[in-house]
């Protein structure tokens, strides 16, 4: 799954050995996000309201954090 956090970067989630695994998608090259751990009970369905809690200070007014299919 990948998330663009409101306009100001993507972050890639993926699930590897019941772990979720974030990685910063910056040029073309993804980096592993080791600022945050998401926890491994969360399902799909609850990462993007999770990844607004941790980034919420970037947000502006109206900003929110979307899927990209």
């Amino acid at each position: 799954m990948k998330f663009n956090i409101y306009g100001r970067f993507q972050l890639e989630v993926r699930r590897a050995n019941d772990s979720w695994e974030a990685y910063r998608l910056e040029g073309g090259k993804r980096r592993s996000v080791d600022d945050f751990v998401i926890p491994s009970t969360f399902d799909e369905a609850e990462i993007a309201t999770y990844l607004d809690d941790l980034y919420h200070e970037l947000s502006g007014p109206g900003q929110r954090i979307e899927v990209i299919l």
